[in-house]
């Protein structure tokens, strides 16, 4: 008799839409697959870029989780439907949002129901920057430097200055805060039913890197210390967590009301969430010496590293070290940028800003832009001579955290042409990129390999050649174009059981590799050259 053919979902919620799979759990074959827009955040609304404020409303992440679920059931016979044994969730981070004490997000209240800062604040929104330079400069001076294990900064990307900003900025959420939650722990505590902040199961993954959890001081830092910041935190006293869950466990089993409105099976497994970039990693196949590089409009690089490796060294200006934020029994590594595809976007905009008033024709011409300076730009000869940018646009992540600083471009006669700037763009994600590549090898972190995932890797072989041959190595594209979403279904499947370890669960479900780019030796020289030039310019911004 055949053993039953099992099935799990894996749910990738990223910057603009939430993207789900119902995979195969013997081989990794997709069976249905959906993309599905949040459609408030698509309008516009609660967001204002000019002053960095991305902000989303809870009810878009649950409206466009419901209809992906529905479409991809949809496209499932009720044979494979009652064979789906798990569901895993990887989400950007960090993106929290204020609770009350039943777990609520406070902008699911009705008072609070259009208030930007009751709402979860996006990875990328940089209105945090003060309470963050308070935490960074506490720190330094505390008797524990807690942010030892995240590079040595503290971001204003992350949860602790973001909860701190909301506080201060509408005074009117103190009244019903009672503390916080990542959207990855939200999303498996709803569907659990276990939204309590006191019992809800947490990440290692967010944790380790967004919150400055580490087992060494005993979770997460002292009340004290950001007491001594804000009284504010106060209010968060007691409501917090000390243990996190590595996302080979189950948060919970899906509750009955929740399989209700999605049509599954009450009790499957709900894995514990990770930052999607992480998942991304381990759809790609990540192990030792493998860098993946995650790209999109910014980029995540995650590698891991044995206990051996890393010791007890703090490696200095990344985005965080957790044992087992990627694998379990492995350090778990973070870097990347703040802007990669955004620079794209951002130029495009640039080139297009006369367009806008030629109406839907201007809006047919501006979808053409990039494919057009990609067509010049490949074209163009490459000398030491060429224009230098840099990818500061939205900041630096990595190495070495400065959200203030911004792009510039240098190099620039009267001759310099609209596809000639865009080529230095372009090399200057790249320059960004080789920065990070060479911080891990600096603090003794081996790179044998990178893979690529992302939209930008299937889309852009302009983008990936370039990034070849600055690198100075191959670079391996992974076959898929959701690879966060698989590395969720392939998490899933260990937290259902049907795997013992994340590592079978990869051999079983690994896809294959698309394209390989190999460095141009020529060109490589050039870019040397220019790298240089790159890193001067830099250094004096």
């Amino acid at each position: 008799m055949q053993p039953q053919t099992n099935y799990v979902i894996g749910i990738d919620f990223g910057s603009d839409s939430v993207r789900g799979l119902v995979v195969d759990t013997g081989n990794g074959a997709t069976l249905a697959s959906a993309v599905v827009d949040y459609p408030r955040w698509k309008q516009g609304f609660y967001c204002t870029p000019k002053e960095n404020r991305y902000r989303q409303h809870p009810l878009d992440y649950i409206e466009s989780f419901e209809r992906c679920i529905h479409e991809l059931l949809s496209q499932c016979d009720r044979q494979v439907i009652d064979r789906i044994r798990g569901l895993s969730f990887d989400t950007t981070a960090s993106t929290p949002v204020l609770t009350d004490h039943t777990g609520t997000p406070l902008a699911l209240l009705p008072e609070f129901a259009e208030q930007p800062d009751a709402m979860f604040i996006l990875w990328k929104d940089h209105t945090a920057l003060a309470e963050a330079d308070e935490i960074n400069a506490l720190a330094k001076h505390w008797k524990i430097d807690y942010t030892r294990y995240s590079g040595g900064s503290y971001s204003c990307e992350w949860v602790w200055a973001k909860m701190l900003h909301a506080l201060r900025h509408t005074p009117e959420l103190r009244t019903k805060a009672c503390s916080w939650v990542e959207h990855c722990d939200w999303l498996a505590g709803l569907l659990a039913g276990n939204t309590r902040p006191e019992t809800l199961v947490r990440s290692r993954c967010v944790a380790g890197h967004k919150a400055m959890w580490h087992e060494s001081w005993g979770g997460l830092p002292s009340a004290d210390f950001f007491e001594a910041i804000d009284p504010l935190y106060n209010l968060f006293r007691g409501h917090l967590y000390t243990k996190t869950s590595t996302s080979d466990k189950p948060a919970g089993q899906l509750s009955e009301a929740w399989a209700q409105r999605l049509g599954l099976r009450p009790g499957i497994a709900i894995g514990t969430g990770a930052i999607d970039c992480h998942f991304g990693a381990v759809g790609a196949g990540i192990r030792p010496g493998t860098l993946v590089k995650v790209m999109g409009t910014s980029t995540c690089d995650i590698a891991v590293a044995t206990y051996d490796e890393i010791g007890d060294k703090a490696v200095h200006g990344i985005c965080g070290q957790v044992d087992g934020s990627v694998l379990p029994g492995l350090i778990g590594l973070e870097a990347g940028q703040a802007a990669f595809g955004d620079i794209y976007a951002w130029f495009r905009k640039v080139m297009a800003w006369p367009l806008k008033f030629l109406g839907p024709e201007g809006a047919r011409l501006e979808a053409k832009i990039l494919d057009r300076l990609t067509e010049e730009a490949q074209q163009l000869p490459l000398t030491e001579e060429d224009p230098v940018a840099l990818d500061w646009h939205n900041g630096r992540r990595t190495p070495d955290l400065n959200p203030r600083l911004r792009g510039a471009i240098e190099g620039l006669t009267l001759a310099t042409s609209a596809p000639a700037i865009f080529k230095a763009l372009v090399e200057a994600t790249a320059f960004g990129s080789r920065a990070i590549n060479e911080r891990f090898r600096e603090e003794g972190v081996s790179i044998d390999e990178i893979v690529a995932i992302g939209g930008i890797t299937r889309k852009s072989p302009f983008v990936m050649q370039t990034m070849a041959d600055i690198a100075g190595m191959k670079i391996r594209v992974l076959d898929s174009d959701q690879a966060c979403a698989l590395g969720a279904a392939m998490f899933a499947a260990v937290a259902a059981g049907i795997y013992p370890d994340i590592a079978a669960a990869q051999q079983a479900m690994k896809p294959g590799i698309s394209d390989e780019y190999l460095p141009d030796p020529q060109r490589q020289a050039i870019y040397e050259k220019l790298y240089q030039r790159y890193r001067r310019f830099g250094a004096v911004q």
